[in-house]
């Protein structure tokens, strides 16, 4: 497949013109103007996190109060405090402004503490608090109790903690995890992302509210460590986390592993061991199980076409034994499904050419695996070159690949030169090709298509001239394109993006819209279309 775009990221792009049109890129609104959600100007603002009331509660939504602080009343606790406070008179406690801190507060309490009561030393960022202990010979108020996160992965140290725990400034609205008790961080601690404050309803921005039957966009709030901004990126579902793993930004392509919550949209930057891959864009990540397997991929010149395991369980990395002397061709831009076993690999390119040949790695032990090459690959027009028959789809990369039952279904992509918009059928148990006559055809490359039912919900990418914010639903049983009208404020135009579904929303992360590379999650409620995943008794019929 030819490298056209090499510089800028995106191998397969048909090169839009310069004037190329761009859409423009929103913030976050709320449903109604009784949405309890920030403002646009106050979503991510630093200095307004600064100003914020203490929070008394876990930043993450749906954590409960600590045990210790469920124990506050009991007898010995209150002999203990009576004890410290007669040798501690100096520290003021958090009730000195009229505010239980184990009772949950109104925005109107928290607005009331705010102007009676100083913000608290964990609410600073470290660095501040580090240079002011640093000139001061006096103790620093005790810090609150550490919380914890609700995200069941551990967090290991980031960049910005350690950069914060030797004295240099932290990012706006950071807070360290891990103190010292006296206002620093410890060295190397890791920093988070506070959640962002609560917008008060008279300000808010007013958006009109959307039907029970429609789907609604909105940008996600999020927390946790800092992230990169991402494109060309994987993202996988296990569980309830969603693993996002390498991509590049404008400058440089990353091997980092970041993993959100989905449930509390919590960012964490765990600590990973073992045989960690190369930094990789454009590479693939198929969940086993518990264990994401990661294949091809590449940075600038070089392609690759190793095979990573990583176990989500213990965070470790791993290269599984290859079986044989078979392997596919180095390669970036393809795809990959499971189905019984084994991972269908089909299409991309290797920086020379498009490729349209599919490989099945068997995957039944995850020590030892094997390839088998499962249809071999063809000439540009998508005939066999031995038979000049056996119609099959044209070499491409950046489509997308979703496995229903024993059919592979192909949609869209690019072979370098043009766009496609093509559906194809593979069915990988009686091994034969079926292309699909879609009345409407729509072009698209790097773009998502998710399975919801009997539905492929197709968001975002490229058409060929521009990048598209278009939510386009391919019925599965009639093979008919539906595009139905989504409320609230859409993303950008984007593609390279990483979509997942989770509890009835679609989630994207990332992406890039030509310009710019994105960092952002958003949600895509699917309302009364949720229901489409309860209807999985269906074939395909082609």
């Amino acid at each position: 497949m030819a490298d056209q775009a090499r510089a800028d990221g995106h191998e397969g792009l048909p090169q839009p013109p310069q004037n190329i049109k761009i859409v423009r890129s929103q913030r976050i609104a709320p449903v109604s103007p009784t949405d309890s959600r920030p403002p646009p100007s106050e979503l991510y603002d630093a200095e307004a996190q600064d100003r914020a009331p203490p929070i008394l509660r876990s930043h993450t939504p749906g954590h409960l109060s600590s045990k210790s602080q469920d124990r506050r009343n009991r007898p010995a606790d209150l002999t203990l405090r009576q004890r410290s406070q007669s040798s501690a008179a100096a520290i003021t406690p958090v009730s000195s402004a009229g505010i239980t801190p184990s009772l949950p507060l109104s925005a109107a309490s928290f607005s009331a503490a705010s102007t009676r009561q100083p913000t608290p030393t964990i609410n600073r960022p470290p660095a501040i608090a580090e240079n002011e202990d640093a000139g001061s010979s006096k103790e620093a108020p005790r810090r609150p109790p550490a919380l914890r996160s609700t995200s069941a992965i551990a967090g290991r140290p980031g960049v910005a903690g350690a950069a914060a725990g030797n004295g240099a400034t932290a990012a706006p609205g950071a807070v360290s995890r891990v103190g010292t008790g006296r206002g620093a961080p410890a060295k190397g601690a890791e920093t988070y992302t506070a959640f962002p404050v609560l917008a008060d309803p008279k300000t808010a921005v007013d958006v009109p509210a959307a039907p029970a039957s429609g789907m609604y966009w909105s940008r996600c709030a999020t927390s946790g460590s800092p992230h990169t901004a991402l494109r060309a990126h994987t993202a996988t579902p296990v569980g309830s986390n969603v693993f996002v793993f390498g991509g590049c930004d404008a400058r440089a392509c990353f091997n980092e592993l970041y993993v959100l919550d989905a449930d509390a949209f919590y960012w964490s930057a765990p600590h990973v061991v073992g045989d960690v891959p190369v930094p990789l864009r454009a590479m693939t990540a198929t969940a086993v199980g518990k264990k994401l397997v990661v294949f091809g991929g590449g940075d600038g010149p070089a392609y690759y076409n190793d095979v990573y395991v990583l176990d989500t369980v213990n965070l470790r990395w791993s290269r599984p034994r290859i079986l044989g002397d078979k392997v596919p061709s180095k390669r970036r831009a393809h795809t990959a499904c499971l189905y019984k076993n084994g991972i269908y690999v089909f299409g991309g390119g290797d920086g020379v050419r498009a490729l349209n040949d599919i490989w099945r790695l068997d995957v039944s032990d995850m020590n030892k695996m094997s390839w088998k090459l499962i249809s071999s690959p063809s000439s540009a027009d998508g005939r066999s070159p031995i038979t000049g028959k056996d119609l099959r789809p044209k070499a491409r990369g950046y489509h997308t690949a979703n496995m229903v039952g024993s059919k592979l279904i192909i949609y869209g992509g690019s072979d370098g030169g043009e766009c496609f918009n093509d559906v194809w059928v593979y069915d990988v148990d009686i091994h034969t090709w079926r292309s699909v006559n879609v009345p409407v055809t729509h072009r698209r490359l790097s773009h998502t298509a998710t399975i919801v039912g009997s539905y492929l919900f197709v968001i975002g990418g490229h058409d060929g001239n521009e990048y598209s914010n278009d939510v386009l639903l391919l019925n599965l049983v009639t093979m008919t394109w539906d595009r139905r009208k989504v409320y609230g404020l859409p993303p950008s135009g984007r593609g390279y993006h990483g979509t997942v579904l989770y509890d009835s929303r679609l989630l994207m992360i990332g992406g890039f819209d030509g310009s710019e590379v994105f960092g952002d999650v958003w949600s895509l409620e699917l309302a009364v279309h949720a229901y489409y995943s309860q209807i999985s008794h269906f074939k395909i019929e082609v």
